[in-house]
């Protein structure tokens, strides 16, 4: 019967499902969720796709790898309910998207190649006096900086240190996102023995700019922790010239995905008519 359904252009789930690797079920998967167009149905109640059905397949798996499963399924689910300029917008966003995470790359190259002059430019600076206004206290007492017995308000944490204000104001960020950083192990002050202070070194204010700069590219703590601490083993940022050139592959080979998807997805809407 397969051979008979075949030669007069109807498939099987196995006939679509055989050229991709899949299993009949997710064929079936496939129709039910809308990526396939509704088969047609032998008078035993079996299922028969046909080229169309073939070229909607195609169409989806080429669209997945740069669009993303759930997008891709919202694609091919808006053509085959004929609601194509939906699907355009789709696919539009999704460019959109790849846009911004290439000039998000470019943010974050840009801000590492800045760091290490930075942290040259820094090295021995010591911090304004006025700024220690946004230094903390120890945890255990609570107190304000200015208040604390024996505490001068004007002392400086040691050179090439800072506080915690301090860095929060440069970076554009809380103190209390630093705090969050130090238990997540992005960065790791140490406490100044007389007050209790967190003081912030070279190193430190090099991990916190790069978590920064991390963080806005859409990166997770638990993702910036291991290349913080490759960074930190080396002693530098070579470390992440490798992570930045897989980003780049990545992000080309999304690009490349899209095309394909673009193809096939138009030679889709051909058959549709």
């Amino acid at each position: 019967m397969g051979q008979n359904l075949q030669t007069s252009g109807r498939l099987r789930p196995v006939d679509l499902a055989r050229g991709h690797g899949l299993s009949t079920q997710a064929v079936r998967n496939y129709e039910e969720a809308g990526i396939l167009p509704a088969a047609a149905r032998t008078p035993h109640g079996y299922r028969t796709y046909t080229s169309l059905h073939a070229g909607a397949l195609r169409a989806f798996l080429a669209l997945v790898p740069g669009h993303g499963h759930q997008t891709a399924t919202s694609i091919m689910r808006a053509v085959n309910q004929g609601r194509v300029d939906e699907a355009f917008h789709l696919i539009d966003e999704s460019h959109v998207q790849l846009l911004d995470d290439r000039r998000t790359l470019q943010a974050v190259e840009s801000a590492l190649r800045d760091l290490e002059p930075r942290a040259a430019a820094e090295r021995g600076a010591a911090p304004e006096s006025g700024a220690v206004a946004g230094a903390e206290p120890a945890a255990v007492s609570g107190a304000d900086p200015a208040a604390m017995p024996g505490a001068d308000p004007a002392a400086l944490p040691g050179q090439g240190g800072t506080f915690i204000g301090p860095l929060a104001e440069a970076l554009g960020i809380r103190p209390a996102t630093l705090r969050k950083w130090e238990r997540a192990g992005l960065v790791r002050p140490r406490r100044d023995p007389q007050t209790g202070y967190r003081v912030y070194d070279e190193a430190d204010v090099r991990d916190a700019r790069l978590a920064h700069q991390l963080r806005r590219g859409g990166y997770l703590l638990e993702h910036i922790a291991p290349l913080i601490t490759q960074v930190r083993a080396a002693g530098g940022l070579e470390p992440l010239e490798a992570a930045l050139t897989d980003w780049h592959d990545r992000l080309s080979a999304r690009g490349r995905a899209m095309l394909t998807g673009a193809a096939e997805l138009e030679a889709y809407l051909r058959e549709c008519g």
